[in-house]
């Protein structure tokens, strides 16, 4: 039976089970401390919480193995820095405050309905994705003494949708005339690179010039995020905007990703584009690229999918021309007599 102590504005709650830690956590309105309790005693009847550990090594907090993951496996993975961003903005969740053994499933849905509030589906399903990630590599490869993954039962609701954000109107103008108010030099050539080539924003940054061929109107992207090399022919365009670069080091964008996120989130901002994805720039080239006629397997060897279901997303301007392709070949008079 759980116990309930007022303290001061708070009610204090614990849960006591021979064998496991005491649970303990305060809440604003009783009602809030006995559902948590209930919760808690059904998780430990149905043993989804470890026993006792012999110490704090065996059952660290939260938070611990958190930044462990975050200080030394996202750095090892393609788009790291963006996972430390959402791991060091996750340290900040009350969930980092307890230990291992306390958490449930029953803490991450509740988790999960106040994220949903203040980000979408696909925003908490990314975040889910590294975190249950972590609680395999902490269980499999670590020793935390884990039974269960507590994010394995977890269900967020609806299909996966994917974004179909294309630069409309004058945006592309826009974000190009406030880029060049910007302090940092490359960020505007960066921009127009990005929707020249489609290229990624790791790829980008880890762009060298010995990748680059002018004379070939040719770039290669060495590490690609599906671990294969693949060329990227040039349009004149992106020719004009290397060969306005200085070759004052051996990258071609010297400037850490931080740089960039931070100069983008002020430009898009600035241009007026506050919903605007420096990845949406990556759809615009790849629709732009099917709307030049190019075929589904040429715009593959330029964007590096594998999977050409991928590539549907991208196709809808293929819709029209394709259209325009039935009215040629349609006689329109099948119906006279």
């Amino acid at each position: 039976m759980a116990a309930l102590r007022l303290r001061g504005k708070r009610w204090h709650v614990q849960v006591r089970r021979q064998g496991h830690p005491p649970l303990t956590r305060s809440f604003d309105l009783k009602s809030e401390g006995l559902a948590w309790a209930r919760q808690i005693e059904a998780s430990l009847d149905r043993g989804e919480l470890c026993r006792s550990a012999p110490n704090a090594k065996d059952d660290p907090y939260l938070g611990d193995i958190v930044s462990r993951y975050r200080d030394c496996v996202s750095p090892r993975k393609k788009g790291g820095d963006v996972e430390r961003i959402v791991l060091k903005a996750f340290l900040r969740s009350e969930l980092c405050s307890y230990r291992v053994s306390e958490l449930s499933s029953a803490h991450f849905a509740s988790y999960r309905d106040h994220r949903l509030s203040k980000v979408s589906p696909n925003t908490l399903r990314r975040e889910f994705s590294t975190l249950h990630n972590l609680f395999e590599l902490a269980k499999h490869e670590w020793g935390i003494p884990l039974t269960t993954n507590p994010l394995s039962a977890i269900r967020l609701g609806g299909p996966k949708l994917h974004r179909q954000r294309r630069l409309n109107g004058t945006e592309e103008a826009d974000l190009l005339r406030a880029a060049f108010k910007a302090r940092n030099r490359l960020v505007r050539p960066a921009i127009a690179l990005a929707i020249e080539t489609g290229l990624r924003r790791s790829e980008m940054l880890a762009l060298r010039w010995t990748d680059v061929r002018l004379a070939d109107r040719c770039l290669t992207v060495v590490d690609s995020k599906n671990g294969s090399a693949r060329a990227i022919p040039l349009t004149r365009f992106a020719m004009q905007v290397l060969a306005s670069l200085p070759r004052t080091s051996p990258m071609v964008f010297p400037m850490s990703p931080n740089a960039l996120r931070l100069a983008w989130e002020r430009i898009r901002r600035r241009a007026g584009c506050p919903d605007l994805h420096f990845h949406d720039l990556r759809h615009e080239a790849i629709s732009r690229f099917f709307e030049m006629g190019l075929t589904t397997p040429e715009v593959a060897s330029i964007s590096g999918h594998r999977d050409i279901r991928m590539l549907m997303r991208y196709a809808h301007p293929m819709r029209q021309r394709i259209i325009e392709q039935m009215d040629k070949g349609d006689r329109g008079d099948r119906g006279k007599k």
